[in-house]
């Protein structure tokens, strides 16, 4: 007897496959579908012998047959036991309820372990300038690309030569993209509530159509807009609606450029990263980083750095859950001979011999790579004095520099994601995350700090690490972390340690070598100072946050924005004729922000524009205009709060 998976979990789905089972099915039944997703979601799952089933009436069983990879990825790897099978809805809806598979569909070996998972949990990075008239139809619009990939033209030339690349994407490339705009546009016109599966399905098979053509952040960008739509129709716990924003204007931004034949060098971006050979190198362990990613990976990131500087990193990124994550954690280190496990490799040194490197650093476990345990070194010498002996604003500045995002600097998402380090003073809690100050020789207190978790899963010790360190106002602690590119003066810490020759600082046991991992170490009172008074003349956490957050009229922009998306076309138009938006430019042109004040009021009323045939009778123009005018105030606002948010880092 077969017995219920204790996961409950389905496997993931290819794009390609979930389309054509929804593309298959009759206007009557597609009517049904999101009805029916949300019926077989919630029934229970059986899986033996590599099978996977799903009892969706008496007589009716859709059996999923995973390959190697975990993954369905062809058709009859999915059958129904009723008589319209495979035409049938209930083959359709157990498909379209799967997790969607990403771009690269074969589980990761050890030589292309990514650390793409990282990036979702380090949130997305925000653009960079563009100017206000940015994405209308009168402009080319500019463009994220996904954390943790490295971009490239992704065209090889004809003879192999690498100064003969096209100057701009193929004729096939510029049709995906059209067909990627249209699926975005209906989606954006439709919005939240009228985004069923059916749309979705039809983003996923322009997906597919894109990755064919060889446009990997296009399809990456589309696959993370359908996850967006599906995690905020089924109301899920960690949806986040400025994320879908984020995912829906860098599909349109990127489709459109595309579609327009824009040779931008980062637009259409990488699947793979090539590991070249790094000859030999001597790298010391910084850090672990936890990874629990939304689209089923899980491990550890360990940030290693080499005598001169470089950054590099060891991962062990694999399908699974938190289990998974807190596992690798202490997991051997699939580097040469396996000597040393990740806890130990993120205090100690490694010197490796026919090491081989991708572009963004992380080091592959080839055959004729050979590693030597070597002594760690500690934060006070080398590159990792140097780290901590910069100022943070200096280094917040270099990470959110450029404009990767919109795909003329393929290295700012890369840069944007090097950890950077620095010496505070706790302040105190506010709310669900640290205040800090920075410490600075030269200066009574440098800038004002806010510390926030790098992830909230419970499984993980980054909430309750800083709930303690919260505890102890006027603290002293180094930290190294990664700049928060999506908020005012953020930090996301990885790791914490004393400050040299402060008395008011950690005290750490003795095998942590002076460095607490903060995704899995645990602090406890004994390794904090005691409790002290807040000195009079210290800014409280209540004022501190008040800096940090200054009040700004952007908000009123975000609300269109996010309107347009959570409801879709028709919201916006009802809120334009009930004048919810009513007053709203006053005060965005007082502070300087005209641009957002144009473009706020011209979504308004394309949301509301209707057109008429030469007869006088309503007709429907196409979501094309609305979606330029969206895209256009969406551009606006990610650029100009990343140039705000760079001017927070500032003393």
């Amino acid at each position: 007897m077969n017995a219920p998976d204790p996961a409950g979990q389905l496997p993931p789905v290819a794009p390609q496959v979930t389309a054509a089972a929804v593309e298959s099915l009759t206007s009557r039944l597609r009517k049904k579908l999101d009805a029916a997703v949300e019926q077989y979601a919630a029934l229970p799952v059986t899986a033996e012998a590599g099978e996977i089933r799903v009892v969706c009436g008496e007589d009716t069983v859709v059996t999923l047959t995973p390959g190697p990879s975990g993954t369905i990825t062809q058709d009859d790897q999915a059958r129904c036991s009723c008589l319209l099978a495979p035409r049938c809805l209930h083959r359709a809806a157990v498909l379209t309820a799967c997790p969607i598979a990403g771009p690269a569909t074969p589980a990761p070996a050890p030589d292309a372990a990514t650390t793409e998972a990282a990036g979702d949990a380090a949130g997305d990075a925000a653009e960079g300038p563009a100017p206000p008239g940015a994405g209308t139809p009168d402009s080319a619009p500019h463009d994220e690309a996904e954390p943790g990939r490295t971009p490239s033209t992704g065209q090889q030339p004809a003879d192999g030569a690498a100064g003969d690349r096209p100057a701009g994407p193929t004729a096939a490339q510029v049709a995906a993209a059209r067909g990627l705009w249209a699926a975005a546009a209906a989606v954006l016109a439709a919005g939240v509530p009228g985004a069923g599966a059916v749309p979705q399905a039809e983003l996923l098979r322009a997906a597919h159509t894109a990755r064919l053509a060889g446009l990997p952040r296009a399809e990456a960008a589309a696959l993370r807009v359908v996850r967006g739509l599906r995690a905020a129709r089924d109301r899920h716990n960690g949806h986040s609606l400025a994320g879908l924003v984020a995912a829906l204007r860098e599909l349109l931004l990127t489709a459109g450029r595309l579609a327009r034949g824009d040779a931008g060098p980062g637009l259409i971006g990488s699947v793979r990263r090539d590991y070249r050979p790094g000859g030999g190198l001597r790298v010391f362990g910084v850090c672990r980083e936890p990874v629990i990613s939304a689209t089923g990976y899980a491990g550890v990131v360990t940030h290693l750095v080499s005598e001169d500087g470089r950054w590099f990193s060891v991962a062990d990124v694999r399908p699974g859950g938190p289990a998974r994550a807190r596992g690798a954690g202490t997991a051997t280190v699939a580097l040469g001979s396996g000597v040393l496990d990740h806890a130990r490799l993120a205090r100690a040194g490694l010197l490796v011999t026919g090491a081989t490197v991708s572009p963004d650093g992380r080091l592959g476990a080839g055959s004729g790579v050979r590693a030597t345990p070597l002594p760690g070194m500690p934060w006070t010498e080398g590159p990792m004095a140097a780290l901590f002996a910069r100022p943070l604003a200096e280094a917040a500045n270099a990470r959110l520099s450029g404009d990767g995002y919109y795909g003329d600097d393929p290295d700012a998402e890369e840069r944007a994601r090097e950890l950077v380090g620095c010496d505070l003073m706790i302040l105190g809690p506010a709310g669900d995350h640290v205040l800090a100050r920075e410490l600075l020789p030269a200066q009574a207190g440098g800038p004002l700090i806010r510390l926030v978790p790098a992830s909230r899963h419970p499984g993980l010790a980054h909430v309750e690490n800083l709930r303690r360190l919260a505890s102890r106002p006027g603290a002293l602690v180094r930290v190294v972390g990664r700049v928060d590119p999506a908020r005012a003066a953020t930090l996301l810490p990885l790791a914490v340690g004393p400050v040299p020759g402060a008395t008011a600082t950690l005290r750490l046991p003795q095998e942590w070598q002076d460095r607490a991992d903060l995704g899995y170490d645990r602090l406890q009172g004994s390794h904090l100072p005691p409790a002290a008074p807040q000195p009079a003349t210290e800014t409280g956490p209540a004022q501190a946050e008040a800096g940090i957050d200054a009040a700004s009229p952007l908000w009123r922009v975000r609300r269109v924005v996010e309107v347009a998306v959570a409801g879709g076309r028709r919201a916006v138009a009802e809120a334009g004729r009930e004048r919810v938006f009513a007053g709203q430019d006053v005060p965005l042109r007082r502070a300087g922000f005209r641009g957002g004040a144009d473009l706020g009021a011209a979504l308004t009323a394309e949301a509301d524009r209707r057109t008429r045939d030469v007869f006088g009778r309503p007709a429907d123009s196409g979501p094309d205009a609305y979606a330029w005018a969206w895209l256009a105030a969406a551009t606006y606002l990610e650029a100009t709060e990343r140039a705000v948010i760079r001017a927070s880092w500032q003393p």
